[in-house]
């Protein structure tokens, strides 16, 4: 396969790095290669926090995301820095409950969804929203299979809570299936990715 890019963000707590973790492992249990990298803001918890996955059926010789095929965006600040300028032919995903777009964004496919409402609803925990999320953005992907997400999670949540977040990773399956439609460079669940010229 083709490099693939992924951008994750939202404030500190939101959990995206350990989305970007479990998207990362699922890719290596795939026997694909990975590369997650992660920022924070000032703060541990309130301050912006960013990562970013690539995923490839080669070598990874820049470890950076360039061109982003999939932007998830969590708060209305990780919006305004990664998703209102996302290149043409990304996807970004965005909460739409904490998250306004504007009119006047720039050319990437926008989907919302309540992923922080969905995860309250299926679990009982917001906190789950983060597992949630990385089946949004697996399932988006055409790349990773539910199968190695699941693994991915098993791995990464606390003991105790493994079928509280494999439920969460269910109704991310299932939210990802609703919005149906994508166009650019993220393929359908199950289906092939290609990639334009990078940007």
């Amino acid at each position: 396969m083709d490099r693939f890019e992924i951008r994750l963000s939202g404030a500190g707590g939101q959990g995206v790095i350990t989305t970007g973790i479990m998207l990362a492992e699922a890719a290596v249990g795939q026997g694909l290669n990975a590369v997650q990298t992660q920022a924070y803001g000032p703060e541990a918890r309130g301050g912006a926090s960013r990562a970013e996955v690539v995923i490839s059926g080669a070598g990874i010789d820049y470890p950076k995301v360039e061109c982003p095929d999939i932007v998830l965006t969590l708060s209305q600040q990780a919006y305004e820095l990664y998703g209102r300028s996302a290149p043409e032919g990304a996807l970004v995903v965005y909460d739409s409950d904490l998250v306004h777009p504007g009119a006047a964004d720039g050319p990437a496919t926008r989907r919302g969804l309540p992923l922080t409402a969905l995860a309250r609803q299926a679990t009982g925990r917001a906190v789950t929203a983060s597992t949630l999320a990385a089946a949004v953005v697996g399932a988006l992907s055409g790349v990773l299979t539910r199968d190695a997400l699941r693994q991915a999670v098993r791995s990464n949540v606390p003991q105790g809570t493994v079928d509280m977040n494999l439920k969460a990773l269910e109704e991310g399956f299932r939210a990802a299936e609703a919005l149906g439609g994508l166009t650019g460079r993220a393929a359908p669940a199950g289906g092939s990715t290609t990639r334009r010229g990078e940007g």
